[in-house]
């Protein structure tokens, strides 16, 4: 049975994001608020298209399946710079879709990311990267999602893909990669393979999913699937090993790339989202998946 004392998965959500509002955005960029709003207004009845997120908020509200209204496993809440009058085009989609989506902030042009942390999110995805950035100071987990002609995946199973360092983990490897090379990392992993790495930014929302997980039974039919997708090798994989056995963590697919592009890899895990610190792994993903750039650590600075 559901335990309905459980804290559900928190996913918050930009309006841009969950549907294709590009046009609109781009009349935005061009004319303003103004001219944005009496655009929303005049068009409310006509219906949106899935935006990038789409897919994946589907399956996490998927996740609800069987357990009580009032105890869901998931939630997901809009966060939108619209207005609720200009906003009101966006629920009617939301309703014409089915997606049971209760809870919205509507800042009518104002940063919306302080009202993440009082929702109680676990992540929050965004096309803004300035309100993703504020959100990571915050302490919440966040990504930058941009558009994407990433392929459908399987629907009856979630798959999220992770880069390790300054994603999961903190930045150190990265730092000590940049400051003395290759070489100089493998040293430094190789002498600190017994200690664990410190969190990195996506810590509480790999620990809330992990939770969520335990809700389900697990094997290859599981609802959820995860996977560590990192451009480590050999030897500087035993290092993540032994922190995400301390963190008493669970990761389905672990894939040590050595610095291979990782987009293919991806391609073939089947990730709904892929979320990375480096643009250029971004790049590489975003033919292949949805990714969500990490604006974290020494390689955003």
């Amino acid at each position: 049975m559901p335990d309905r004392d459980a804290d559900p998965l928190i996913v918050a959500i930009s309006s841009r994001t969950l549907f294709d509002m590009e046009d609109s955005h781009a009349l935005f960029e061009r004319e303003g608020i103004d001219a944005y709003a009496d655009f929303q207004r005049a068009h409310e009845d006509d219906l949106l298209t899935p935006g990038v997120a789409f897919p994946l908020v589907r399956k996490l509200l998927a996740l609800n399946e069987g357990a009580p209204a009032e105890a869901p496993r998931v939630e997901v809440i809009l966060i939108s710079r619209n207005s609720a009058d200009s906003g009101l085009r966006i629920f009617n989609s939301i309703a014409h879709h089915g997606l049971a989506i209760k809870r919205a902030a509507f800042s009518n042009g104002a940063p919306p990311f302080p009202y993440i942390r009082p929702f109680g999110a676990d992540l929050f995805l965004s096309a803004n990267a300035e309100d993703v950035r504020n959100a990571l100071v915050a302490g919440v987990a966040a990504a930058t999602l941009l558009p994407s002609r990433a392929p459908q995946q399987r629907r009856d199973q979630l798959r999220i893909a992770f880069d390790g360092d300054a994603v999961i983990f903190d930045d150190e490897g990265e730092r000590v990669s940049r400051e003395g090379g290759l070489a100089a990392f493998a040293e430094h992993e190789r002498n600190h393979a017994g200690e664990p790495l410190s969190g990195g930014p996506f810590r509480g929302f790999l620990d809330a999913l992990h939770r969520l997980q335990e809700a389900f039974p697990t094997g290859q039919n599981a609802p959820i699937r995860t996977a560590l997708v990192t451009a480590r090798s050999v030897p500087a994989h035993e290092r993540v090993i032994r922190t995400l056995r301390e963190w008493g963590i669970r990761l389905d697919e672990a894939l040590f790339l050595g610095g291979r592009a990782k987009g293919p890899f991806l391609e073939a895990f089947g990730a709904d989202i892929f979320f990375d610190d480096s643009e250029h792994n971004i790049v590489s993903a975003r033919g292949h998946v949805a990714a969500g750039h990490v604006p974290h650590g020494i390689a955003n600075r």
